[in-house]
């Protein structure tokens, strides 16, 4: 196996929350050193819960595998401290209110000046111009902010995806970013900074209903379990109460349905449904046949047919059936109240390995990471604040 794919890469990330350490839990977990700036009572995502053996769940799963130092960016002797890094690193994040870390000395474009190397990544929520700049974005009011809730839920009532999307969808979008970047300055010598929004990268995702609902092709009305643009693709209640998901594709996997789960040959012949846009516009009509057929079928039966006929379908599954399900892969990380079994990276590599490293503590290399980098504080950027 060899070595980490970013080992040797220092990062430096001003952060809190979800967005920017998702960023840098991945840069992490591919071997870059990160160290982590928190103020005084440190990054507030520590305090959302205590579901991981003591531990917030959001932090240990964003934050495993770097260094903890709290410094207080107002403070001179810190600044100081903070800018000895910079001029050392290789990748800034930061995700601190609008504006907020400018006023404070560490603006991109001074960071740059003084480090070209330097790749910088500004986290906002709407991004660093327009008329919502200044405003704080947290992930359920982008949620809203973009329409997301509005085609989310059930028909009575808007919903919040279950889980931080916008936060998540920033943060990958930033990790990506920063990986272009790094491969940029392969070929230039030359860093840049980026920009990322919790709206902008959350508002990609809305392309496809942007367009429908723009070209007034597809009705936007919040439709449960259910596709809003391909059908059958929903959930179906079976004989013995219980709920599956299947997912009609294509022609060739509506005739196989019609043939081999329905066993209703005719459905397919049927000019109301011979194409996927005539069965969305004759949806209520064409499950006024398909659900008391599945109804008749117990669970199994049904799984056994959609099998047979190659039909994708998935089961209603709850997160405590997650933690069982067998194709689910885990891993452990060290914390400082015992060791917690998380959700194994997705990516797997056979070249390179991931390296999960402990959650640390509040500041817990605070003491080691000011004799390192305060041994040299003479030598510090020209950008001192």
């Amino acid at each position: 196996m060899n070595a980490p794919s970013l080992e040797g890469l220092l990062v430096v990330s001003l952060e809190q929350a979800v967005a920017a350490p998702y960023c840098t839990s991945r840069l992490a977990d591919a071997g870059a050193r990160v160290i982590k700036v928190e103020r005084g009572e440190g990054d507030f995502a520590r305090y959302y819960d205590q579901a991981a053996a003591g531990e917030s769940s959001y932090f240990v799963w964003l934050n495993r595998g770097k260094e903890s130092i709290c410094l207080d960016i107002k403070d001179s002797e810190d600044q100081r401290l903070l800018l000895q890094m910079l001029k050392e690193a290789d990748v800034f994040v930061q995700n601190l209110a609008p504006g907020a870390a400018e006023r404070a000395g560490f603006g991109s474009a001074a960071l740059r000046a003084a480090n070209p190397r330097l790749i910088t990544v500004d986290i906002t929520g709407y991004g660093g111009h327009g008329p919502y700049q200044n405003m704080k974005g947290y992930d359920l009011l982008v949620q809203c902010e973009s329409g997301l809730a509005s085609i989310t839920g059930a028909a009575d009532e808007p919903a919040r995806v279950g889980v931080s999307v916008c936060d998540i969808a920033c943060g990958m979008y930033a990790h990506a970013e920063v990986l272009r970047a790094l491969i940029g300055r392969e070929r230039t010598g030359q860093g840049e900074s980026i920009e990322v929004s919790l709206f902008d990268s959350i508002a990609d995702w809305m392309t496809v209903p942007l367009l429908q609902c723009e070209s007034q092709q597809v009705p936007m009305e919040r439709v449960g379990l259910r596709h809003p643009a391909i059908t059958p693709y929903e959930v179906y209640t079976c004989a013995d109460q219980q709920q599956v998901v299947l997912a009609i594709q294509n022609q060739r996997e509506w005739e196989r349905f019609c043939d081999q789960v329905l066993a209703f040959p005719g459905l397919k012949t049927d000019p109301r449904y011979q194409s996927n846009i005539a069965r969305c516009i004759h949806r209520d009509t064409l499950n006024e046949v398909v659900r008391p057929i599945i109804a008749t079928m117990s669970r199994q039966a049904l799984v056994d047919r959609l099998s047979e006929a190659r039909i994708a379908y998935g089961e209603v599954k709850t997160v405590e059936q997650l933690s069982q399900h067998p194709q689910l892969r885990r891993t452990q990380v060290e914390t400082a109240s015992g060791p917690v079994s998380v959700v194994a990276p997705p990516a797997i590599s056979r070249r390179s390995s991931h390296r999960l490293g402990p959650v640390p503590a509040l500041g817990e290399q605070s003491a080691q990471l000011r004799r390192e980098f305060g041994a040299r504080k003479s030598d510090v950027m020209e950008t001192q604040p």
